[in-house]
C-alpha cells in the first residue's frame, strides 16, 4: 500500500469521528473570531492595539502599518474574508488557504519582536489553521505536487460515524497547549513586556536591575530597536552589591 493510499484512508478514518468533527469546528469559530475582530479594526480605520507605545517594537510595526493607507485596509478585508469563509462550510478550504500565510506571519512577526501578546495565542493559532488544512486533505491534496491513484480506494468504503473519544489526539492537544503556554512563559529570559512597568517588574529580585531599568528605559522611552537594547544590557555589568 502506498503512502499517499494509507494517507486516504487514516484520513477518512478521522473524518469519521463524530469528536473530531466537532473539533474542526471548534477551530473553524475560534479562528474566525480571532480574525474578525482585528480585521475589522482595519477596515474602520483604528489602529489594531493602540494602547501599546509606538515605541515599543510591536507598536512601531503596528504604527507604521496603521500608515500604509489601503495596504492596511486590505489586510483586514482578507482577514474578515478568511473568517467569514471559515464559517462557510464549502468555502471552509479556501477561508483556510487564505488565514494560514497571514498568521504565519503573526506568528513569526511575535516571535521576533517577542511579543508578550501573542507569544502563546499565535503558534495555536497557526497549529489550528494546519489541523483544518490537513481536516480538507481530501480536496487539499489534488493541488500538492504527488501523483495521486486513479482509484481511491480508503474513499470507496462506506462512511460509518463512530463516537469513540479520541484519547490519544485530545491528550496530544492538552499537551500541545501546556508546552506553548510554557514556551510563552520561559522562552525569553529578557522581553520588553507591554509597558515600561510591566518591563522593569522582570528584574525585581535580580542582580540586573540597574541593567534591566536601562534596557527598558531603551525600548519604551528611546524607541530603540531591540536587538540594540538587548546588546547594551548583556554588556552592562550587575548591579554592585550592597556593603
Amino acid at each position: 500500500m502506498s503512502i499517499l493510499v494509507a494517507l486516504d484512508r487514516l484520513h477518512l478514518q478521522a473524518k469519521q469521528n463524530e469528536w473530531l468533527r466537532y473539533f474542526a469546528i471548534f477551530n473553524r469559530i475560534a479562528l474566525a473570531i480571532g480574525f474578525f475582530a482585528g480585521g475589522m479594526v482595519k477596515i474602520v480605520g483604528e489602529r489594531f492595539a493602540s494602547g501599546l507605545s509606538v515605541k515599543h517594537p510591536m507598536g512601531s510595526y503596528l504604527e507604521a502599518l496603521h500608515h500604509t493607507g489601503y495596504y492596511y485596509t486590505f489586510i483586514g478585508v482578507l482577514q474578515v474574508a478568511a473568517a467569514i469563509l471559515l464559517l462557510i462550510p464549502r468555502t471552509v478550504l479556501l477561508g483556510a488557504l487564505i488565514y494560514f500565510p497571514i498568521i504565519l506571519n503573526i506568528f513569526v512577526l511575535s516571535f521576533a519582536v517577542r511579543f508578550d501578546g501573542s507569544l502563546f495565542t499565535s503558534p495555536l493559532m497557526v497549529i489550528s489553521n494546519l489541523f483544518l488544512l490537513c481536516w480538507h486533505y481530501d480536496r487539499l491534496k489534488y493541488v500538492l505536487p504527488f501523483k495521486h491513484p486513479a482509484i481511491d480506494a480508503a474513499a470507496a468504503k462506506p462512511e460509518r460515524i463512530s463516537n469513540k473519544f479520541p484519547v490519544l489526539f485530545f491528550a496530544g492537544v492538552v499537551a500541545t497547549v501546556i508546552f506553548f503556554l510554557f514556551i510563552a512563559a520561559n522562552l525569553y529570559d529578557i522581553k520588553p513586556y507591554n509597558s515600561f512597568v510591566d518591563c522593569k517588574k522582570q528584574f525585581i529580585g535580580t542582580n540586573r536591575t540597574t541593567a534591566g531599568d536601562a534596557f527598558c528605559d531603551c525600548i519604551h522611552n528611546n524607541g530603540q530597536q531591540l536587538d540594540s537594547c538587548l546588546d547594551k544590557y548583556n554588556k552592562a555589568p550587575n548591579d554592585k552589591p550592597l556593603r
